[in-house]
């Protein structure tokens, strides 16, 4: 008998398992904050085991909204959004320069300010998560919608139902914008026909999100000529400039970020945390600072055996940590979720849609079009939003019955608006939490 029990909670272990993280190589002392890792399999037998960051509310966490974060790619792992977009912690780039190891602080924009958020690495072959089997690691847009969902409900049902009741948010940017509506319409479908549990779904949250690939492709002939970037005539010339942020310098760039991509050569990590190498760091291209080369810190970090010591990640399972997996195997199966979002509006949801307003992958343009497709009310017409006192964008608010869309801009931000404007972008979302309209901050708004 004591065979079976041993051999049950061995299986139980491998299905998954969950750990608190109370410090980290790179930041000084105990975090302030609650982390949380650990594995959540899914898929036949178990075989894809999903990786994920939870950090609890630093407000109150049983009452604070639930957000799950999906980072885009495909292929993008969760801790990238933890460090450079929405998390409690960022790279100390001064103290992290040649010479010094990867040094973290505290975000004082993150999100988790206000809500509780899992970030996860959603596919096998993102980040941490990996398979049993290599049948686990082709990758597409249903499997990953399947898996996702399968993790969620799992994560709710077994490892914490205490936050049933709090309010949930499919929550994502990018890519994702084809592949969350599909699981918003899973919950709905699932919480309609008595499955348990019932998922406190509230809303969702979309960052620079794709809905309709043609259109919102096309329409990057609008945004460059709108800026004045080019003619229509010279659109192939776009090729020059850097989508993601069209007053950054156009670089050299590698979706895994590993250093060797920018010739930034460093020590063997070995057991422990290795210092930046001056002599090779000074190898960097003689260009303009760059974006990717921020980049390179995580591929460090992440990647030092200490650090994956320290967040409990599985020895052996995965070879190497890279900020985005792009697989050449993966099944580009959505091109149109325009009938999911416009089913949501017959809803209760409340949406939050947001755009860096000199994002060139995923342009506002095409974004207000699709919502503009939705053909429902508009309440309130295009006003600047405001953050510490200056105009931190453009806002929009839709209503069709019990559904409210905001759709706002946020001034100055690439594709990934939270990591260009990252004050703005906290403010943008206490505001829109505390159901406080976003047009202008005065005394009584949470800033």
């Amino acid at each position: 008998m004591r065979f079976i029990l041993l051999v049950w909670f061995l299986i139980l272990d491998v299905v998954q398992s969950q750990s608190v993280v109370k410090t980290l190589p790179g930041f000084s002392g105990e975090l302030p904050f609650k982390l949380e890792t650990g594995y959540i399999g899914v898929g036949q037998s178990n075989g894809v085991q999903l990786f994920y960051y939870f950090v609890e509310s630093e407000r109150s966490p049983r009452d604070d909204p639930l957000m799950i974060w999906l980072t885009g790619g495909p292929g993008c792992s969760g801790l990238a959004a933890l460090l450079y977009e929405i998390g409690p912690l960022r790279f100390d780039y001064a103290k992290s320069s040649a010479g010094n190891k990867p040094t973290l602080a505290l975000n004082p924009y993150s999100w988790t300010k206000v809500a509780n958020i899992i970030f996860l690495d959603q596919f096998a072959g993102a980040g941490f998560s990996y398979s049993t089997t290599q049948e686990g690691y082709y990758n597409g847009d249903y499997k990953s919608i399947a898996e996702i969902y399968e993790f969620l409900r799992k994560w709710f049902r077994d490892v914490h139902p205490e936050f049933l009741p709090n309010p949930l948010y499919i929550s994502g940017g990018s890519y994702t914008g084809l592949t969350i509506p599909v699981i918003i319409q899973h919950i709905l479908d699932d919480n309609r026909a008595g499955q348990q549990p019932q998922l406190n779904l509230k809303g969702y949250v979309l960052g620079n999100p794709l809905a309709d690939v043609t259109s919102d492709l096309n329409l990057r002939i609008t945004f460059a000529h709108g800026h004045a970037l080019i003619s229509d005539q010279l659109y192939e010339c776009v090729g020059k400039l850097f989508d993601e942020n069209i007053l950054e310098p156009h670089c050299r760039s590698s979706e895994s970020h590993k250093p060797n991509t920018f010739q930034w050569a460093r020590n063997n990590l070995g057991d422990g945390l290795e210092p930046i190498n001056e002599r090779t760091a000074t190898q960097l291209p003689a260009e303009p600072w760059c974006r990717e080369h921020n980049y390179i810190l995580s591929h460090i970090w992440a990647n030092a055996k200490i650090v994956q010591e320290a967040l409990y990640v599985r020895e052996g399972k995965k070879t190497g940590w890279m900020k985005c997996n792009i697989s050449s195997t993966y099944a580009y199966e959505i091109m149109n979720v325009m009938d999911y979002h416009q089913n949501f509006t017959r809803t209760g949801l409340q949406a939050l849609i947001y755009s860096g307003d000199h994002d060139s992958v995923v342009p506002y343009v095409a974004t207000e079009a699709w919502i503009e497709r939705l053909n429902i009310s508009l309440n309130s017409e295009w006003e600047p939003w405001f953050a510490d006192g200056q105009v931190a964008g453009y806002t929009m608010q839709y209503t069709h019955n019990s559904f409210v869309l905001t759709y706002a801009t946020i001034k100055g931000a690439g594709h990934a608006a939270p990591e260009y404007k990252p004050q703005q972008s906290q403010a943008m979302l206490k505001r829109w939490f505390a159901y406080y309209p976003l047009l202008r901050a005065d005394q009584h708004s949470p800033s």
